[in-house]
């Protein structure tokens, strides 16, 4: 999300204050406050998993804090995306807020001073006994704000990752199985062009949702070691080399081949989203945050999952952070809350509701998709699958990846020209470190 967000409305929701009754001592946690006011802001969806969860959490804390206001804003992912270095710089912080992981986002705000370290809270909360060394990886960020090592300047709270989400229905009715291999994935997308149908949703108008089908094509000639160098900074990368030319000749082809439908640029997120709820195209390449909304939504065909077939490598990785700003005014309740959402009451209840949480007691997990969906995120951690997201390495990533995937959508450039362009925008930001 991330690097990307369903689009919302912000609202405001202010949790009235709660009032002890009987003059019961209270616990150590629920003393009095003095009117203080907990400011916490995320761009999660109220009926995503993260929201459920999280809105849990609120009350939670609500309850331990009866003297404390809690004021929650939920805002869009591209408006903390695009003001929050100047968010962050001002006073009108918040207390806790989330943010996008990566050296983009959370590595540039830690290095330019703007968040908390979070280290010695980590230690006194037990946050490091729940999050293991793989989550751990984005939320760690050293001194030029290069993610994987360093101090620990944001927490999450559940994983994501990028899959296939398709109709069940549509594939019995046109004969097509779920694929093992590219080129079985290939064939089933060619079926439906020949029915006439376009096989894949796609909202290109945002610049982020096709980051994820070029990226996933990218990781079948990628290798562990050309990973991390390209996320890490750690060493060359050549964007005309086997795996990043794969992806861009690959994910030019398809759209030649009318995968992606003639108008995808004129399509935002959240309208490919309802072509696929509405049973209007079998295939939807999107990430596990649309999973709880679709469990909701889809109410007229079967539907399931699968991973792109055929290669170990995966985008994905832990969720966005919890993260606290430098200029926050109670950093302790900020602690608190994050510990609440880490909890295994909220963790299951993220489950339940269709999330990855990284706590939770998966025994109660009620629904056998959300078993399926949890399986799937596993399989990726065991086989160290997990290849983190394209726009992430260096600041500003996202809007040359996005806007020069908008110009393949429209075969306006070549795959040849959308790499110069992703080379020089990378090795510039490199070079000046």
């Amino acid at each position: 999300m991330h690097t990307r967000m369903l689009r919302v409305w912000p609202v405001v929701l202010t949790f009235v204050l709660i009032l002890v009754i009987g003059g019961a001592a209270a616990s150590p946690l629920a003393q009095a406050q003095d009117g203080r006011t907990l400011k916490i802001w995320h761009y999660e969806p109220a009926d995503s998993a993260m929201g459920i969860s999280w809105a849990y959490a609120m009350e939670q804390f609500q309850e331990l804090h009866p003297d404390v206001t809690v004021e929650f804003e939920e805002k869009v992912f591209e408006q903390i995306q695009e003001t929050g270095m100047m968010l962050l710089n001002s006073n009108e912080v918040p207390d806790v807020m989330e943010i996008n992981k990566g050296n983009a986002t959370a590595g540039l705000y830690a290095s330019s001073g703007l968040l908390t370290d979070l280290s010695q809270a980590a230690e006194e909360q037990g946050w490091l006994d729940i999050l293991s060394p793989s989550i751990l990886t984005t939320c760690r960020y050293d001194e030029n704000g290069i993610m994987g090592s360093g101090n620990l300047y944001g927490v999450t709270t559940y994983g994501e990752f990028v899959m296939v989400y398709y109709n069940k229905d549509m594939f019995a009715e046109y004969g097509v199985e779920v694929p093992t291999t590219l080129e079985e994935f290939e064939a089933v997308a060619d079926t439906f062009v020949e029915a006439g149908i376009v096989p894949l949703t796609l909202g290109a108008s945002d610049l982020w949702p096709a980051t994820h089908n070029f990226y996933e094509l990218v990781l079948y000639q990628a290798d562990r070691d050309l990973i991390s160098n390209f996320q890490f900074l750690t060493g060359d990368v050549d964007f005309h080399g086997e795996a990043f030319a794969f992806g861009a000749e690959t994910f030019a082809a398809h759209v030649e081949k009318g995968y992606y439908g003639d108008n995808a640029t004129g399509v935002i997120y959240d309208d490919a989203n309802a072509a696929f709820v509405q049973g209007i195209t079998p295939m939807n390449l999107t990430g596990s945050w649309a999973f709880g909304g679709f469990q909701t939504q889809i109410t007229n065909f079967e539907w399931g999952i699968f991973l792109m077939p055929g290669k170990q490598f995966n985008t994905g990785s832990g969720g966005n952070l919890w993260v606290v700003p430098e200029n926050a005014a109670n950093k302790d309740l900020a602690y608190e809350f994050i510990s609440l959402t880490l909890s295994p009451e909220a963790q299951t209840l993220m489950a339940n509701a269709g999330g990855i949480p990284v706590n939770a007691d998966l025994s109660q997990i009620e629904d056998p998709k959300v078993s399926e969906l949890n399986a799937a995120f596993a399989s990726i951690v065991e086989n160290d699958g997990i290849a983190f997201y394209p726009d992430w390495p260096v600041p500003g990533f996202m809007d040359v990846l996005g806007a020069g995937l908008q110009e393949l959508v429209n075969q306006s450039i070549s795959p040849d020209e959308f790499l110069d362009s992703l080379s020089d925008a990378y090795n510039d930001y490199k070079s000046s470190m």
